[in-house]
């Protein structure tokens, strides 16, 4: 059985350019830019870990990190304001061969 996924909010405060430029780049890769500091991702408790992983590995001790997780009836209650459907459910689940 599939491990399931939740929603997470990342958020980071990185004081060098550069190591901003990776992390973005990195966080691309894992989910959606919804401001140039903030990404949503939905991912499972390893890709989180691994994630984690990565990041530490780019940031320096001066920088912050933020992974929030999102139950579902938080990600129900977030307003969408300038970017309908933003936080629209992906159609994962389980498909029927």
């Amino acid at each position: 059985m599939a491990e399931s996924k939740n929603w997470y909010l990342i958020c980071y405060d990185i004081r060098s350019p550069k190591r901003w430029r990776k992390a973005y780049k990195l966080l691309q890769g894992y989910g959606e830019a919804v401001q140039y500091s903030i990404f949503r991702s939905r991912l499972n408790q390893r890709e989180r870990e691994k994630l984690r992983w990565e990041l530490a590995k780019i940031l320096a001790s001066e920088d912050n990190l933020l992974i929030v997780g999102l139950c579902h009836r938080c990600v129900e209650r977030v307003h969408q304001c300038n970017c309908p459907g933003v936080w629209a459910e992906s159609g994962e689940g389980y498909r029927v061969l």
